[in-house]
């Protein structure tokens, strides 16, 4: 199977998945690493794996769906039949999620439906929760909302900062992105209502 990776930034979860393709752990081709911002240094993690990656510039476009359509054409030209976020920071249109209905795969790091947005880590330690971490899910039209694939419990510690929390968050990321994925490339995820089952 053919995955696209898109990344906006440093690219660490590209990394782990990068790294569980090469030891076979997951049985499948990163065909693409695509980015909307041609100084994210995971374009330079994919190109150090041998990995084509594409930058597109998104002020190039009139619209988002112009965008998309751009997107779309690439994947298509590589038969992409997964999509993972890594740090993606554009919201994809509802034009392109509809192509790609249940093949898009996203992180957070909070456990959905709490902290949605991109201030999750900062929101969770303003909530004084006891308890957070990342949650993997499906990408539909709404933010943060599809239907939740896998997640995992990190503690909260009363003098936690957000660098050391989103370290300890990360470092979870690392290990529940890659078997996600693995699950739906061996056919093993299946989606009844919101509920996504294994087998």
């Amino acid at each position: 199977m053919n995955i696209a990776v898109l990344c906006s930034g440093s690219g660490t979860n590209l990394q782990a998945i990068i790294d569980n393709v090469k030891s076979g752990h997951i049985p499948a081709k990163i065909a693409l690493v695509l980015s909307d911002n041609k100084n994210a240094f995971a374009l330079k993690r994919a190109k150090k794996a041998g990995i084509e990656t594409l930058a597109l510039n998104p002020e190039g476009y009139n619209a988002r769906e112009d965008f998309d359509k751009e997107l779309i054409k690439n994947l298509k030209k590589r038969n992409v039949e997964l999509i993972v976020l890594a740090g993606f920071m554009r919201l994809l249109s509802p034009y392109f999620i509809k192509k790609y209905k249940n093949k898009i795969m996203n992180i957070h790091p909070a456990l959905l439906p709490s902290f949605k947005g991109t201030r999750a880590i900062k929101d969770a330690l303003q909530y004084g929760v006891k308890v957070t971490g990342p949650t993997v899910h499906f990408v539909d039209e709404h933010l943060d909302h599809g239907p939740i694939i896998a997640q995992k419990c990190v503690e909260v510690s009363d003098n936690d900062t957000e660098e050391a929390l989103l370290g300890r968050v990360h470092k979870e990321e690392h290990n529940i992105y890659p078997e996600a994925i693995k699950l739906f490339v061996e056919g093993k995820l299946k989606l009844k209502g919101r509920k996504v089952v294994r087998g």
